[in-house]
């Protein structure tokens, strides 16, 4: 009986009662759970509100929720185009989702275009998922590694479109 008390009080009563043991016990394993749990812990996507615009470029190891317009490339971990966001540059992401517009080359290891995206430029994937009602103009190349193979390219386009 005098154990529970303990359970149902464990703050004051284990740490006065069992100074040794109790602050010995609870603290490697409160520090193990939140050790534990903050790397399994995901962060929330970053989210880019349908009145915002961007001018520039972003990098992150996360995720992005574009819903507003971003004028420059984009790198992520999970990107996603909301279907009233506009995105004007390279999208280099491993999992690339479009419900909206993206005027510009698209990397990333699975890509997929919903019905209501638009896509004007070249896709470079892995895999790839095209919906029913996707609009799409540009080419479509399928790569092993199209993330890092992909940087190796941009400055030769961009060399050939100069000399154009």
């Amino acid at each position: 009986m005098f154990s529970k008390s303990k359970i149902n009080e464990p703050g004051p009563a284990a740490s006065e009662t069992d100074t040794s043991k109790g602050t010995d016990t609870a603290k490697p394993a409160g520090s193990d759970f939140k050790a534990s749990a903050t790397p399994k812990a995901k962060p929330a996507p970053s989210v880019l509100s349908s009145d915002l615009l961007i001018t520039g470029n972003l990098k992150t190891t996360g995720d992005i929720q574009v819903e507003g317009q971003v004028e420059g490339d984009i790198r992520a971990h999970l990107l996603t185009v909301g279907e009233g966001a506009t995105v004007k540059g390279e999208v280099v992401a491993d999992d690339v989702v479009v419900n909206g517009r993206v005027v510009g080359r698209v990397r990333g290891l699975k890509v997929r275009l919903t019905s209501t995206a638009r896509v004007e430029g070249d896709i470079i994937h892995k895999t790839i998922a095209i919906e029913s009602g996707a609009h799409f103009e540009g080419s479509v190349q399928r790569q092993d590694d199209p993330l890092s193979t992909g940087s190796k390219k941009m400055p030769t386009t961009a060399a050939t479109d100069t000399k154009s």
